[in-house]
C-alpha cells in the first residue's frame, strides 16, 4: 500500500504561513458568503455587509436586481461605510444609496460616487472615486465574492463539476429552513480534508455508518457521481433515514434513494439528500479557527406548510457535525505538537489529497 505525504505542518499551524496563504491564495479566489435570499439580495435596492477572510464587504442589489460588491471603505478618508466589528454577523438593510457616516460622501448601489459635500470648488472626478470593487456572482442561490477581481475568471469554472452533478437538486430554488452555526478550533483545510474522505466514518460516525453502510468500509471506490445508497428502507439523512417531506422535484430514481456530496473550493461543502441539502460555508478566522454555518435547504413548498419541522434533519446533522468538529479539533491539537511534521494519505483518502493539488500550485514557492 502506497502512502502519499500530506501538506507540511506549518500550513496548518503557523500564523505566518496562514498570512501567506490568505494573501497569495484565498484573497484571489471566489469565496461563498451566504445565500442570496438570506442576505436579502433577492429583492432590489438591498444592502448586505458581510465579512470574508478578515475583510468587511458591502454587497448590494440595485434597482434592477443586479448584484454589486465593494470593500466597506469610503474613498474619502477610509471610514467604514457601515461601522462593523471583526467577526460581526451580516448587516442587512434596504437602501437606495450608501452614505458614509463620517463626511456624508454618498455612493450609488453600484459603487459610483454620487455626492461629495463641500467639494464643489475642487477637482473631484466622480469616476475616479468609486468604491473599491469586489467581484460578485450568484450560483445555485449562493453569493460568491472575489476580493481581487481584476482579470479574474468567471465563477462558472469553479462550480462546473457541482453544476453538472447536482443539476437535478435545483439549488437556487431551495430556501433555508434551519441554520446551525459552529466555532471550530481547527484550520479550514483540516475541515475540508475531513469532509472529502470517509476513511474516518466508521470510527467517528457510527450512526451515519448504519444509515449508509458503505461509509463504514473506509470510503474507497465510492461512486460519488451516481450517489451513495442508504441502507434498505432509508432514503435521507435523518435519525430514522426517512421523513414525511416529499423528495425534491426533479430528482432521478437514484437521487431519490442516494446521497451526493460536493466540495466547491475553498469554502462551500454541499451534502445532498433526497428531501434537503446541507450547505456548509466555512469562514476562516485564523490559522487554527474556522466558523461554520450549516444551512439546511428545503423546497419552498415544504417550508410553507404549517406543519414544517426541520428538526429530524437538524438533529441528525447536529450530531454528525459535532462528531466531525471534535475530531478535527483533535487533529489540530495533534498537528500543533512538535512531534508532527506532516501526515500521510492512504489510498482511500486520495480525494482528500486534492487539497494539495488545489493549494500548492496557487502557493507557488511558498508551498515548497
Amino acid at each position: 500500500m502506497t502512502l502519499q505525504a500530506a501538506l507540511p505542518r506549518e500550513l496548518y499551524v503557523d500564523p505566518g504561513a496562514w498570512d501567506r496563504e490568505r494573501e497569495q491564495v484565498l484573497l484571489h479566489e471566489w469565496t461563498c458568503v451566504g445565500r442570496v435570499a438570506d442576505l436579502g439580495l433577492h429583492e432590489p435596492e438591498r444592502v448586505a455587509v458581510v465579512e470574508a477572510l478578515g475583510e468587511s464587504l458591502v454587497v448590494t442589489s440595485d434597482a434592477g436586481g443586479a448584484l454589486h460588491a465593494a470593500y466597506n471603505v469610503c474613498r474619502h478618508r477610509g471610514s467604514q461605510l457601515f461601522p462593523t466589528e471583526p467577526g460581526s454577523e451580516p448587516q442587512l438593510c434596504a437602501a437606495k444609496s450608501i452614505r458614509c457616516p463620517y463626511h456624508s460622501w454618498t455612493y450609488a448601489l453600484d459603487g459610483s460616487l454620487l455626492r461629495a459635500p463641500h467639494t464643489e470648488e475642487g477637482e473631484i472626478e466622480p469616476p475616479e472615486f468609486r468604491l473599491h470593487t469586489v467581484g460578485v456572482e450568484a450560483w445555485g442561490g449562493f453569493v460568491f465574492v472575489h476580493p481581487t477581481p481584476n482579470g479574474v475568471s468567471p465563477l462558472a469554472g469553479n462550480v462546473d463539476r457541482a453544476t453538472q452533478t447536482l443539476a437535478h437538486y435545483d439549488l437556487a430554488s431551495l430556501v433555508t429552513g434551519l441554520t446551525l452555526t459552529y466555532d471550530v478550533a481547527a484550520n479550514w483545510k483540516v475541515i475540508a480534508e475531513n469532509y472529502n474522505e470517509c476513511y474516518h466514518c466508521g470510527p467517528v460516525h457510527p450512526e451515519l455508518s448504519r444509515l449508509v453502510p458503505s461509509f463504514a468500509g473506509g470510503g474507497r471506490g465510492l461512486d460519488w457521481d451516481a450517489g451513495i445508497p442508504h441502507r434498505e428502507g432509508a432514503w435521507t439523512f435523518t435519525m430514522t433515514g426517512t421523513t414525511d417531506r416529499s423528495p425534491l422535484p426533479g430528482l432521478d430514481e437514484d437521487e431519490r434513494l442516494r446521497h451526493k456530496g460536493e466540495l466547491v473550493y475553498p469554502n462551500l461543502m454541499l451534502s445532498c439528500s433526497a428531501d434537503h441539502v446541507a450547505a456548509f460555508t466555512l469562514r476562516t478566522l485564523a490559522v487554527d479557527r474556522t466558523a461554520i454555518d450549516c444551512r439546511l435547504l428545503f423546497h419552498p413548498s415544504e417550508v410553507s406548510k404549517p406543519s414544517f419541522d426541520p428538526s429530524d434533519a437538524g438533529d441528525f446533522w447536529d450530531m454528525v457535525n459535532r462528531q466531525d468538529w471534535a475530531i478535527c479539533e483533535s487533529v489540530q491539537r495533534g498537528m500543533s505538537s512538535r512531534a508532527y511534521t506532516h501526515g500521510w494519505f492512504a489510498p482511500m483518502e486520495d480525494d482528500s489529497a486534492d487539497i494539495r493539488r488545489w493549494l500548492l500550485p496557487r502557493l507557488g514557492d511558498a508551498g515548497d
